[in-house]
């Protein structure tokens, strides 16, 4: 008989993580709150910062982004191309102001505290771009993908995800870091062969793939074929120096027009499922409780001031591509929080020395604080603004009386 003295990480780390997930999630269910937050939570309780079971965060980390891939190929899978083009003014026009308007508004807050401009230069960036992994999930849970404010949040998104490329290359500039005209080149043509391809599936409009009738039946090399798939646009993207999770998206696309995607959906999906919660999971490992306990102040200030911002700005964007006032405010909510592409830019910009250890500490506690609030933030304006709507409502009908 053999007696096991001592507990396997990965078979305790695996059985802890199903049963707080189970717990949190039927708590979040009866509050009707999304399972984000409690992933999140659960990664900072499982932290070296909370009771230290989780210690290989990097790994938790890589398998997340595999999640971020899934979920990314998924949208693809759903969105129609020409639907998305008719929003290109907004996305391109519309993330350029974001970015330019947060630099802006960050350097005017730096010049009061006395901060250098490359400092700000980063900061703006930081706090311009929004989360595509927790606003793609949330507009997923609430139907709104195929909605006008889901469409034009989503082309938001996909853009942020492009320009991250050009604004690293900003950061490393501005750290005294030049980028070697090789990857420069690379990106360039990387981004060039995506608008190929959207440009091919444009015009198409319906591709057969070839294999598809040999996997009809077939499941085992079905999940493989998936994977293929799904990944394949992944590393293509990575190679040219481009986001994974764009080069999954445009993979997503590719997998609409060949109407393949049933079989692609029910392979795949609870592979999504676990591994964007260890995406979720990861953010939650940043947190830092006694840091944000020791600087609370600081970071309330920080952290109300870039959501109104935030906020603010992106609704203003959304009116002005003639989104209605509900709807901008409800994008504007949307696109509020702070995303993880941010963790990118902060890295490099400690790297670089641009941000000191409290700076990219304080950075960090910021941007996962902004993931953690922000369901609650969406779901507390959407409230807000079905009571206006009544009010309004009501108001019309006594006017008419």
């Amino acid at each position: 008989m053999f007696l096991y003295t001592q507990l396997d990480p990965t078979v305790a780390f695996v059985s802890v993580l199903a049963i707080l997930i189970i717990i949190f999630g039927l708590i979040l269910k009866r509050f009707k709150q999304p399972y984000i937050i409690g992933y999140i939570m659960i990664g900072a309780l499982l932290g070296e910062h909370g009771i230290g079971l989780i210690k290989d965060t990097e790994s938790i980390h890589h398998l997340g982004e595999i999640g971020i891939i899934l979920l990314l190929f998924f949208i693809g899978m759903e969105i129609s191309l020409p639907e998305l083009v008719k929003q290109w003014k907004l996305a391109v026009i519309g993330t350029l102001l974001q970015v330019c308007i947060s630099v802006l508004i960050v350097i005017g807050i730096g010049y009061f505290f006395n901060w250098n401009i490359q400092r700000s230069v980063i900061l703006g960036f930081v706090i311009a771009l929004s989360s595509s992994a927790v606003i793609i999930k949330i507009i997923q849970d609430k139907n709104l993908i195929t909605t006008r404010i889901g469409k034009n949040v989503l082309s938001v998104l996909l853009m942020q995800d492009i320009i991250i490329v050009p604004l690293l290359i900003i950061t490393s500039i501005i750290g005294g870091k030049e980028e070697p005209v090789e990857k420069i080149i690379l990106m360039v043509v990387g981004g060039l062969l995506v608008m190929a391809i959207l440009v091919y599936i444009y015009i198409k409009r319906s591709i057969k793939l070839p294999f598809e009738s040999k996997l009809e039946n077939d499941h085992e090399l079905q999940v493989f074929a998936a994977i293929l798939l799904c990944f394949g646009g992944a590393l293509l993207a990575s190679i040219f120096g481009l986001s994974p999770a764009l080069g999954a998206f445009v993979g997503g696309m590719v997998m609409h027009v060949s109407k393949a995607t049933d079989w692609i959906y029910d392979t795949l999906h609870s592979f999504r499922v676990l591994f964007v919660a260890l995406f979720f999971v990861s953010i939650g490992l940043q947190i830092d409780f006694q840091f944000i306990i020791k600087n609370y102040v600081v970071i309330s200030i920080v952290l109300l001031s870039v959501y109104l911002t935030n906020h603010f700005i992106n609704s203003f964007i959304l009116k002005l591509f003639s989104c209605k006032w509900h709807e901008s405010i409800l994008g504007g909510a949307l696109l509020a929080q702070i995303g993880e592409l941010s963790f990118l830019i902060s890295s490099s910009a400690f790297s670089l020395g641009i941000l000191g250890s409290f700076g990219y500490k304080f950075t960090i506690s910021l941007i996962s604080l902004t993931l953690l609030i922000s369901p609650f933030y969406i779901s507390s304006t959407e409230k807000l603004l079905k009571i206006l709507q009544k009010k309004k409502l009501m108001k019309l009908h006594k006017i008419k009386k």
